[in-house]
């Protein structure tokens, strides 16, 4: 098993132009790197990559300190360099039952950090920071931290991949940078090979693609994709404003999550944590057959959800905003996850792979 090598010449290919590969890319960069070029089927932000949307949440709520330390460092970030793209609306976790082990873990955690959450028996106690809530709550418990809210998705890469190209980074998109296979020579993988032209040789392969991971690499046993219900409601301006003073809030025990509606556009998101929906596509060259999402078209182009992923958005828009409950999806599609046993990251060398790094399992930490 090798690492990087010393000689930062050496050319490295990235492949997936989301959060975990542009992150990536940019931090060789920093660290004096100098031939790096990021491959994906379509250039940042990716139309249907995991990374991108109207909105994900920011928060720094897990139930593992690592995690937790993690997400309080990012936040930091979000406040200052994202800043254009971070909305600051607080955070609230929702339960449906006294006792909840997420949360008990978490809040034990937030605890030996010296933090304190906001703890309310009865969750109407969430109206008096936030008044437009107009749910009745009072059969939940809540917990609520100011320090959180939501981030643009979608324009946070858009500005992360600007970045990246500013720092030197090159990106090939389209069918020359859409992988097919790895390239071996023995147990060393020395490029890739691509739906258009030659293949891209390269003395490092960092394989950052999330959901189509198991399409390149046989990763079944730590990692598997899921397409998981969101859904989109078009609100007028003036029904926006009534709830702007929302915090982003998410239903622990259905896994339901609801966005405040996004400036500009008016767009009220829900969306579901929880089971997803599995595909079964063939892998390249093998008759082996994974779950993924399509590797040749763009899988958020079509507006459609199973009845029981339907049926259970509405049911949680009707705990969380009921007032729009029943209006009409303006869009709804599966995103696209990477699950992994115990949502974790996997992010490590190969073990029997030279020259390949792997960087997934990122989808809905």
């Amino acid at each position: 098993m090798s690492n990087i090598s010393t000689s930062k010449a050496e050319s490295i290919l990235i492949v997936g132009a989301g959060a975990f590969g542009l992150s990536t890319a940019l931090e060789l960069t920093s660290r004096g790197y100098t031939n790096i070029t990021v491959l994906d089927r379509y250039s940042p932000p990716v139309p249907d990559g995991s990374s991108v949307d109207v909105s994900r949440v920011i928060r720094t709520e897990y139930a593992d300190p690592v995690y937790s330390q993690m997400a309080q460092e990012a936040l930091q970030g979000w406040k200052s360099e994202y800043k254009d793209h971070y909305h600051h609306t607080g955070f609230a976790m929702l339960s449906e039952t006294a006792s909840n082990p997420y949360i008990k873990k978490t809040l034990e955690i937030v605890h030996d950090q010296g933090r304190v959450l906001d703890e309310f028996v009865d969750g109407n106690g969430l109206k008096q920071p936030y008044p437009d809530i107009r749910a009745d709550f009072s059969s939940l418990r809540a917990y609520h931290n100011r320090e959180g809210g939501w981030a643009d998705a979608e324009g946070s890469i858009r500005l992360l991949g600007h970045r990246c190209s500013q720092a030197g980074v090159s990106f090939v998109t389209g069918p020359r940078g859409t992988v097919r296979s790895l390239r071996k020579r023995g147990s060393r993988v020395v490029g890739v090979d691509v739906l258009s032209g030659d293949f891209l040789p390269a003395a490092h392969i960092i394989l950052s693609i999330g959901a189509w991971s198991n399409l390149l690499l046989d990763l079944t046993h730590a990692a598997s994709a899921s397409g998981q219900p969101v859904g989109f409601i078009q609100l007028s301006p003036q029904e926006a404003h009534s709830i702007s003073r929302t915090p982003v809030m998410i239903n622990l025990t259905s896994g339901i999550f609801c966005f405040p509606p996004t400036p500009g556009t008016n767009i009220l998101k829900v969306a579901r944590h929880s089971y997803g929906f599995a595909t079964t596509l063939a892998t390249e060259g093998s008759d082996q057959t994974v779950s993924s999402p399509k590797r040749d078209a763009n899988n958020a182009d079509k507006s459609f959800l199973p009845d029981e992923a339907d049926q259970a958005l509405r049911d949680g828009l009707r705990q969380l905003v009921p007032q729009f409950a029943e209006r009409p999806w303006s869009n709804c599609r599966l995103c696209w996850y990477t699950d992994t046993p115990e949502g974790d990251f996997v992010i490590d060398f190969h073990p029997t792979l030279d020259g390949v790094f792997i960087a997934t399992g990122g989808a809905g930490q």
